[in-house]
Order: C-alpha cells, then structure tokens, then sequence
C-alpha cells in the first residue's frame, strides 16, 4: 500500500464518479480504476458499491475513510512539526548539564541566547555527566554541558571554560582569616561533599586523593546550595567553585596554594548525527560565548 492509493482513495470517495476524480487527479481513469481496486484486493473487502460510473462508499469504505482522514491529519501535523523544528527560530534544543551549573551559568546562557532567539524553546535535563553521555548516545539529547571525562566516538567533547575551586569553610572556623592553604592542612577537617556520581565529588576525591588525605565525610549532597548551607552551619569544610550567591557573613573561600585546584567543563555532542539548525545554533552561541569571554 502507498500513500498515493490512499489519496487517490480520497478523491474519488469525495467526488463518488471516477472519471471526474482521475480529471481531478490528472491521470487516466484506467489507471485511477486499476489503483481502487488494487487497495480493495490489498485490504481484502470492497470500499465502494458500483453504480455505473457513479459509485459510492459502502460500510467497509466509511470506515476506512475516517481512519484515512485521521492519518493525513497527523501526517500533515507531523510535516508542520518537522518545518518548525527545522526552522533555526523556531526550534526545540534539548539540553543537558551538570546539577552545579542550574544556579547560574546555564540560566544566563539561556537568557543571553534568548535575547536573539526568543522563539526558540529548550528542555532541560540535569543529570551525571557519565548518565547525560548515555542519553546522548539515545538520542535524548542534543547537547550537553558535562565536566572533562574520558569519551569516545561517536562523543565528541570539547572545553569551554574552567573554574577554580576553594576550600570553603564557615566564618568562624580557624582558617577563615587566611588567603591562601595547602591541601594537606585540611587532613583532620570534616569534609561536606556531593554525593558520589556527581563529577564535582571526583574531582574533589581526586584531589583530596593527590593531597594524601583520606577525607572524614559527614554530609554529602545532590545540591551546591545544601553544601553552602551545611559549611554556614559550622558543620564541616567543603571544596567548591566560586559563586556569587555564597553568603559572605557565613562563609569563607580560601585559594589552595600548592596544587592546581579546578573543573574542566565544556560541551559534548554525538558526530555525524543530525541536530537542527536551532541546536546547531545555540552550539555555535555558546562556542562563540566562551571564546569571547576566554579573549578578555
């Protein structure tokens, strides 16, 4: 069966006289006879009752029609919905990124963006890096921003930024009026930190690790904000990026001095598999974002 048997289907249950469908057609009426009767045979009972070259749907028919209808409905609707999509203004970006970056990051990027594509509308996902990997190879997502991790192909990564991370330690703790620390100071400190899975925890144990310390953890949690406000309580020391909404009456951050300290985060893609011109182009605004912002 092709789509063309159902339209010519159609016509002709509209018009009920086949010569004047395969006029409207613009084919033979042979041909038009030939295409009725091939869907009868392929459906296996008769659409029409014949009354010379009149002829007219029968119950088989009727039914048959509706359904035909809905389909062109959809398919019609679908068309639409892939025009749109394929519209770099009109589109949908699937987006996914890390928790630590919903506070601010990623909502500026999106508003920057928006400011010239207002049109555009974005799904989020947040989610593990190694989880969001996955989802792109399913093709849930189109993007994501994920820290630096081992990829292969057909995962493309490429960095676009890095943030350094301080100790962070409540206001009154008796590091708090210091600049700057070793790694190793902090050995018999009560550490606070993101549950395992996320990339900030490996980081944080990588360096802890590389530092010699094998940490005491009393919290751990799936949000910097819960972090932050555990340390403000007093309750332990953590190790995170800078943030402008870090309470500065409850806490303090304070650079490490003797090892590199920083998250590498940048933006994965799947190669060779199609995006649409409106994730193409908010790949682009953030590539462009970045290495604007890197030239400063």
């Amino acid at each position: 069966m092709e789509w063309q048997q159902l339209e010519y289907f159609v016509t002709v249950a509209k018009l009920e006289h086949m010569t004047r469908a395969a006029e409207a057609l613009a084919i033979s009426q042979p041909a038009l006879s030939r295409s009725i009767s091939k869907l009868e045979e392929e459906l296996g009972v008769p659409l029409f009752d014949r009354q010379g070259r009149s002829i007219m749907l029968n119950r088989y028919g009727e039914l048959f029609l509706y359904r035909v209808q809905r389909m062109r409905k959809e398919y019609e609707k679908a068309v639409l919905e892939l025009q749109e999509l394929n519209n770099p203004e009109l589109g949908d970006v699937s987006l996914g990124f890390l928790h630590t970056l919903g506070t601010s990051i990623v909502p500026d990027l999106i508003r920057a963006f928006r400011q010239k594509h207002p049109r555009i509308h974005f799904h989020f996902t947040q989610n593990y890096s190694h989880s969001q990997v996955k989802q792109l190879l399913a093709g849930e997502l189109d993007l994501c921003l994920i820290a630096a991790i081992d990829t292969e192909p057909p995962v493309c990564w490429q960095e676009l930024w890095r943030d350094e991370l301080f100790i962070m330690v409540p206001i009154d703790h008796p590091m708090a009026h210091r600049k700057s620390i070793k790694m190793k100071e902090l050995e018999h400190e009560s550490f606070i930190l993101m549950k395992k899975g996320y990339a900030l925890r490996r980081t944080a144990d990588r360096l802890l690790h590389a530092a010699g310390i094998k940490p005491k953890i009393t919290y751990e949690g799936d949000e910097v904000s819960t972090i932050v406000g555990f340390v403000g309580a007093g309750l332990g020391v953590s190790l995170l990026p800078d943030d402008e909404d870090l309470n500065p009456k409850k806490i303090v951050k304070i650079r490490v001095d003797d090892m590199v300290c920083e998250r590498i985060i940048g933006m994965a893609w799947v190669d060779n598999r199609y995006l649409s011109p409106s994730a193409r182009q908010f790949q682009q605004f953030v590539f462009d974002f970045y290495e604007q912002k890197s030239a400063k």
